[in-house]
């Protein structure tokens, strides 16, 4: 193959006179050095732009040559690398120019934007746009804005429709086009003797709602639907047994938001409370109703209660009188592995009948598939590192400072075990206006003016879930061995976590 190339002037010969050279290719060589570099010639195609003689160097002899024969015609592509071939992209062609370098590449497909349900991979990525690629079961198709960690996202698969805002990490978790917004508060004005379960729900911040069968473009976390029953999950709770405060008492306010939930195996109200009124809870309302304890609990503690004092199950049968329950059902957020509420207990029982067959119950009973959680799915407990002691009055026996709100002072006097010298170690002071701040004038351990009860204070209790998943979460509280004597559980501030957390109740 010969390639001539045009003449081009080489200044005055020895004569004066004008001179040309002509510089012919011929077999990918040159009669005269075609680069105008001196020394060992071009290193580098850069070296060459240019030159007339092309723009391609080859390092081996230092010349620069044409990218091509004119009128040549070759194959190209100008996607990014392992994208060809793939959907509709596909190679175009191009003709080597009169200069012997290549013109554009004409009518090839190139990688663009996805369009959700045509069926067609426009990017060329081997997936069809809608496939979940970080499998947290929602595509870009379907809400999920952090789809592709490659693509800049971070833990994409915590990130999507379906997840609850985690607050301070700078990120738009459930993909509503805010970062760390503050959900407002939805417990403000709610009537105290709501028969509305939802609004129970909202009193303890579950304010998101949502339904069993939600299409994927819908399927938020939230409450799918609360009930308030006896503990037996049938029948209803007397109107007096439930209600939604402001404040419960002098001191004691919301944990969260403007309100919180008050059970009751008595009159959920504190003095100067209506709708419910308030009743003292020494010795307490006998409402007259008397079921059996939540089954499944049963039988997970061998057909009876479980024992609440070390060595002694004092209570001899599985019936809960004046009981209510609270039962919510919630879709938990893609990105939860925990939660945590609060709670706090007081009992009238308090100090006479500690370890006696008179013992005030609360559970919180998660049915969830996390493996995470007690066996008997109970997560009002506290865990002694070897045995899990279920709250109530019995608590002060078996977690030492938890049963915390009370005066110092005998215990159990009216109790199956001796009775013994106790120290409250948060003392009375919030029990001031609650009901069980009154004065007890016979019935206790250490004469006149000791008062009717006592409480835990606010404990936090967590359980455990799978992302995603529906739970059903049962809040029951009863009186057992007796209808007097009454107990209170208090109810606030329901928060999601990111993280597995250890089952059960412990200080703030």
């Amino acid at each position: 193959m010969v390639i001539a190339l045009a003449a081009c002037p080489a200044g005055p010969g020895l004569d004066g006179s004008e001179v040309t050279t002509a510089a012919t290719l011929e077999g990918g060589t040159t009669d005269e050095p075609s680069s105008d570099t001196t020394g060992d010639g071009c290193q580098s195609d850069a070296e060459c732009a240019g030159h007339p003689n092309g723009p391609v160097c080859d390092e081996a002899d230092g010349q620069c040559y044409p990218e091509c024969e004119p009128g040549d015609i070759d194959d190209c592509y100008d996607g990014p690398p392992g994208t060809l071939g793939l959907g509709p992209c596909a190679e175009g062609t191009r003709a080597c120019q009169a200069e012997g370098t290549w013109g554009p590449c004409l009518n090839q497909v190139l990688p663009t934007d996805e369009i959700c349900d045509d069926d067609i991979d426009q990017d060329c990525n081997g997936e069809l746009f809608g496939t979940d690629k970080d499998g947290d079961g929602w595509s870009t198709c379907e809400g999920d804005c952090c789809d592709d960690e490659i693509v800049g996202c971070v833990d994409a698969h915590l990130v999507n429709p379906g997840a609850f805002e985690v607050p301070d990490n700078e990120l738009d978790d459930d993909c509503d086009g805010m970062i760390d917004e503050v959900d407002p508060t939805c417990d403000d004005g709610l009537n105290s003797n709501s028969s509305t379960g939802l609004h129970y729900a909202r009193a303890m911040e579950l304010c998101q709602t949502t339904s069993e069968d939600a299409p994927l473009a819908e399927r938020s976390w939230g409450v799918i639907s609360a009930e308030l029953t006896l503990a037996n999950g049938n029948s209803t709770p007397l109107p007096v047994q439930r209600s939604i405060r402001q404040t419960f008492g002098d001191a004691i306010v919301p944990s969260g938001g403007e309100s919180l939930v008050v059970l009751s195996s008595g009159n959920a109200a504190a003095p100067g409370h209506t709708s419910p009124d308030f009743a003292a809870f020494e010795s307490g309302q006998n409402l007259g109703t008397t079921v059996q304890a939540p089954a499944d609990w049963v039988a997970a503690n061998g057909g009876q209660f479980p024992a609440s004092c070390e060595g002694l199950n004092p209570t001899g049968n599985t019936e809960a009188n004046d009981s209510v329950m609270l039962t919510l059902r919630v879709r938990v957020p893609t990105n939860a592995r925990s939660f945590t509420t609060r709670m706090f207990f007081f009992s009238a029982e308090y100090p006479e009948w500690v370890c006696s067959e008179f013992n005030d119950f609360f559970v919180a009973l998660i049915d969830s598939g996390s493996p995470d959680n007690p066996g008997d799915k109970n997560i009002a407990v506290f865990d002694d590192g070897q045995d899990l002691w279920p709250v109530g009055l019995n608590i002060l026996k078996t977690a030492p400072g938890l049963f915390g709100v009370c005066e110092s002072g005998n215990v159990g006097c009216q109790g199956d075990l001796p009775q013994q010298a106790y120290v409250c170690p948060e003392g009375p002071d919030l029990l001031a206006g609650t009901g069980f701040d009154a004065i007890d004038t016979g019935n206790s351990c250490n004469g006149a003016g000791f008062p009717v009860g006592g409480g835990t204070g606010w404990l936090e209790m967590s359980g455990n879930v799978e992302p995603g998943e529906i739970i059903d979460i049962r809040f029951g509280l009863w009186d057992a061995g007796g209808h007097l004597f009454d107990a209170v559980v208090l109810l606030d501030n329901w928060r999601w976590s990111l993280d597995a957390a250890s089952p059960g109740v412990s200080t703030p």
